[in-house]
């Protein structure tokens, strides 16, 4: 039993990836893009993790509304050497993913961001215990690969769509193992085997409809009243002929 759950959970996590890969297909091949949608998740947890452990911190020490994300990088460098040694790394506000993606459509250089705030993050273990655990953290992450695109602009088109806000309801589909309608999907192991082993998202989750609905009967009502007004109208038509006629006679 708990091998068909790791299976059903490998199996759905697959498929919110797909979903995002699918709206960044182009040159890059889609293991490629596997691969920066896990960074960028990776990414967005280790920021969301640490927010949340120095938000506790804080407020248990008598500050009920601290929170880190808005603290100033200047504030922020006074907690560093501390949270190091607690959870391995640092990432200062302006860096953290909730902020970057706020700023990610405007930010020109987005590619620039990414990289020195990956680098930033991994530096940041530089003669800790945790320094070689971090170390090269973000090597498959590179965005600066001619692989999305030929431009600076082109390449962060496409590092925009992997800051989305829909990362959280992929994560909260995946941990809590969720079906949601044209979405996310649990599916059985047996019946993955049964389409051999073919986890792509169209295989298990239906498409969204959507086409604008019909009100049949609203449709016909209306299509009562045209006839009907068409038949008003020829009748008036025949009538002034008639009268044309009449006069000419």
């Amino acid at each position: 039993m708990a091998n068909n759950n790791k299976e059903n959970e490998r199996a759905e996590l697959h498929k919110t990836i797909w979903r995002i890969a699918n709206d960044l297909r182009g040159s890059v091949d889609g293991w490629d893009f596997k691969t920066y949608v896990l960074g960028m998740l990776f990414y967005r947890f280790i920021s969301d993790n640490l927010t949340s452990y120095l938000n506790e911190q804080e407020r248990k020490a008598g500050s009920p509304d601290f929170d880190y994300a808005r603290l100033s990088d200047a504030d922020a460098e006074f907690g560093r050497a501390e949270t190091v040694k607690e959870k391995g790394l640092y990432i200062l506000p302006s860096e953290l993913f909730a902020n970057v993606r706020a700023r990610a459509r405007h930010d020109a250089n987005l590619n620039e961001t990414l990289s020195r705030i990956f680098a930033d993050i991994e530096g940041s273990a530089t003669g800790s215990d945790s320094e070689n655990d971090i170390k090269g953290l973000f090597d498959d992450l590179d965005v600066n690969s001619s692989k999305f695109g030929p431009t600076v602009a082109k390449r962060n088109e496409k590092l925009v769509k992997l800051l989305p806000a829909h990362h959280q309801k992929i994560l909260d589909a995946y941990t809590g193992r969720k079906n949601i309608a044209h979405f996310a999907r649990l599916v059985d192991n047996g019946d993955i085997a049964a389409n051999g082993y073919n986890i792509a998202v169209s295989s298990y989750v239906e498409q969204a409809d959507t086409r604008e609905a019909i009100d049949i009967t609203a449709l016909n009502t209306k299509i009562a009243r045209i006839v009907a007004r068409q038949a008003e109208l020829r009748t008036q038509i025949d009538a002034i002929v008639a009268d044309l006629e009449g006069e000419e006679a």
